[in-house]
């Protein structure tokens, strides 16, 4: 059965340190030796900070800047146990990764996953740090998870695990401090059990707790248009993008990788954009349909059944297939690592936009790269989530309820913006885009560096 599964392990080769911003074979970086990184090329962590240190060399940032990004400021792990539906107890590890602040409060989504690892949660946490700088919103990095599969649980099961993992973390979180917010397998309905903890936990309740957390469903302090806002932003930046390269939105043909939240919207509003989807896969299989498969009808298909699996309007292919198929955009919007080597080398596409968090490994980028194909990076494509977030925030601060028309024209805004600082990057530093993209966020937070300080 084809499956959209990340292998964590691969074959790639050591990341390097690049001068001139592209992808080449990583020696080992000063700044792996300095801060005792893993020695695992394969690490998730040790690549993504290795991708920013090639902006940071090229870029000249200060040696101070570099080992205060490379690292979290806290790393947070509480164990904690929950009673069972059948009166059993099972204890449950949970994380909150504190990446930087220097721009304002930490920010990122909970991940409920039965894989997930403390470095997994600090290169995402990281990650935000940097999607928060380029895209333009006042807030740091953050996140966080439990290893637990939400699949697994009952309804009654899972309310009594994200609750008491609340009351865990709730001296370490705050509207003012740390803003956490919907991740893979959390949803609108946990964001409110946290919400709804939260504000009765008096000591640290404060004013309008409920601005604790963002990813909350309207009738409880969320904002229209959240639930779409990372595939939103991603298509954002397509439109903004893909005229480089020769594609229209209305004659594009696409694929895309995981059709959870973030692939559904995307093949929706490309779809309504002209866009026909021409392939999908995740972790139960993966289907075609030359003439196009309806992103509509194929995420009501996933709400009922869990998967693409048996979708009557497209063919079951297998897993190579899948990456074969001649499209104009692939869009990877599952999990981390899963364009290595051998996926990279099957592909068939002008473009890849990067859905999801970190999903091309540095090995995976040189194979595109040599192949012509030009990579939106993640931090870019995938920063329409957080950006939502932050109108979310803002408006529970103001007690208002924007109207969703307001809300989609001030994330392309951001969205447009990001894209001109990443073009701008490239165009001074002659380097890929994801080395852009990072040399425009660190610019942003050299800048807040420069007039803050080191304390004391």
């Amino acid at each position: 059965m084809p499956t959209a599964s990340p292998a964590r392990k691969s074959s790639a080769s050591k990341p390097a340190a690049a001068k001139g911003g592209k992808p080449g074979k990583e020696s080992d970086h000063p700044i792996f030796s300095e801060l005792g990184f893993p020695v695992d090329p394969n690490n998730l962590y040790r690549q993504t900070v290795g991708s920013m240190l090639q902006a940071a060399d090229l870029m000249d940032l200060p040696h101070h800047l570099k080992i205060i990004l490379a690292q979290p400021k806290n790393e947070i792990m509480v164990n904690f146990p929950v009673k069972m539906d059948d009166g059993t107890y099972r204890l449950f590890k949970g994380y909150r990764v504190q990446h930087n602040n220097a721009l304002g409060p930490f920010k990122g989504g909970l991940r409920f996953h039965h894989d997930v690892h403390l470095d997994d949660v600090k290169s995402l946490a990281f990650l935000m740090t940097m999607k928060c700088s380029l895209v333009g919103v006042p807030y740091g990095g953050g996140k966080g998870g439990i290893k637990v599969d939400p699949y697994k649980h009952s309804k009654s099961e899972m309310e009594r695990i994200v609750r008491r993992f609340t009351t865990a973390i709730a001296h370490q979180i705050g509207p003012d401090y740390d803003i956490p917010a919907p991740d893979v397998g959390s949803n609108a309905q946990h964001m409110a059990w946290i919400a709804d903890t939260y504000s009765f936990l008096s000591e640290v309740g404060g004013h309008q707790p409920e601005a604790v957390i963002t990813g909350k469903p309207v009738e409880f302090g969320g904002s229209l248009g959240r639930e779409k806002a990372t595939g939103q932003g991603v298509v954002d930046t397509l439109v903004e993008m893909l005229p480089e390269v020769g594609v229209e939105i209305k004659s594009c043909k696409f694929s895309v990788l995981g059709f959870g939240n973030v692939g559904s919207w995307t093949g929706k509003i490309l779809q309504d954009k002209g866009a026909k989807m021409i392939a999908t896969m995740d972790h139960t299989g993966a289907i075609r349909n030359d003439g196009g498969i309806d992103a509509h009808q194929l995420a009501e298909h996933v709400r009922k059944t869990g998967g693409v699996a048996g979708f009557k309007g497209a063919t079951r292919i297998d897993k190579d297939e899948f990456y074969k198929t001649k499209v104009d955009v692939f869009v990877p919007a599952a999990l981390e690592q899963m364009i290595q080597e051998p996926e990279a080398q099957l592909l068939n596409c002008k473009v890849v936009a990067e859905g999801a968090n970190a999903p091309t490994t540095p090995a995976g980028e040189r194979v595109l790269e040599a192949r012509g194909i030009e990579v939106l990076p993640a931090i870019l494509c995938n920063s329409g989530g957080v950006t939502v977030s932050y109108f979310e925030w803002v408006q529970n601060k103001t007690c208002q309820q924007w109207e969703l028309n307001d809300v989609d024209r001030e994330l392309n805004k951001h969205m447009i913006a990001a894209a001109k600082r990443t073009r701008d990057a490239r165009k001074k530093y002659k380097c890929n885009l994801r080395t852009a993209a990072y040399i425009a966020a660190l610019e942003r937070l050299a800048s807040a560096y420069s007039v803050r300080g080191i304390f004391p």
